[in-house]
């Protein structure tokens, strides 16, 4: 059995190390581009290789799977995995912004085990256990039970004209803390229509699940992790309500988009 009180400590002090180089608190952070629009500072890789360290002694029977690490494909060969973002919404981060979080999960059989979230510029720790619900700061949290799909309230930027009926609310560069958004009732409605890699969703999605939201991919069928090729078309997270008509209205886009990769 896995120590969850370590576990908490460990994601906590991992965030408290993001913070300390964080621009947003009047640090300098060195920050270049892994590809061209793809950016990654200093505080990634201390990040990363303090969860590698401490979260390898804390369950060393498990493999690891990071946006920061090379990816070793024996992982696959593994029931347990540790399934790290170490800051997921980077783009915030080197721009002082507070929409970023360390996002970590542990997967047990292809499926999120135990996850958290730490987003200190927010003062924010998500957290959840399968099967045993999803808190934010400690307290109990329960997912958007929004029936009707207008008016739901999507954390983005701009809408396109087919999707004017839906509502725009605050959007952190973070895909995670914006799924968290569902769990805690504060958006209705994630999606994305995009190729996106398991460390970005595996923590949040656990989380939002445990509070009562359904998780798919674009499609609308179930993410399974450490996969070999750790991606999966888009992400849906909402209230359960609206998920057959969120699926609906994402179909066709969703069916064109994956014939064309070149455009993704």
């Amino acid at each position: 059995m896995i120590d969850q009180d370590r576990f908490i400590e460990i994601v906590r002090e991992a965030g408290r190390i993001a913070q300390s180089r964080w621009p947003g608190d009047g640090h300098e952070c060195q920050t270049w581009e892994k590809s061209p629009g793809d950016p990654v500072s200093e505080a990634d890789i201390a990040v990363d290789k303090f969860l590698r360290r401490e979260l390898g002694r804390l369950l060393p029977s498990a493999s690891w799977l990071s946006e920061e690490t090379a990816d070793d494909k024996a992982r696959t060969r593994s029931d347990l995995i540790w399934l790290v973002d170490p800051i997921d919404g980077t783009r915030d981060y080197v721009r002082g912004r507070s929409g970023w979080a360390v996002s970590v999960a542990l997967i047990s059989a292809n499926k999120p085990l135990l996850a958290m979230l730490s987003a200190p510029a927010r003062d924010e720790e998500w957290a959840a256990v399968a099967g045993q619900g999803a808190t934010l700061n400690g307290k109990t949290i329960h997912a958007s039970v929004r029936r009707e799909f207008a008016g739901a309230r999507v954390p983005v930027d701009s809408l396109p004209k087919a999707d004017a009926d839906l509502t725009k609310v605050e959007k952190p560069n973070s895909i995670a803390l914006r799924i968290a958004m569902v769990a805690d009732d504060r958006a209705d409605l994630v999606a994305t229509l995009r190729w996106g890699f398991e460390w970005d969703i595996g923590a949040a999605t656990l989380i939002a699940r445990e509070a009562g939201a359904r998780v798919s991919d674009a499609f609308g069928k179930p993410l399974a992790y450490n996969k070999h090729v750790p991606q999966d078309f888009g992400v849906l997270v909402c209230s359960p309500f609206i998920h057959a008509a969120a699926v609906e209205r994402l179909e066709e886009r969703a069916a064109y988009l994956t014939t064309k990769p070149d455009i993704l």
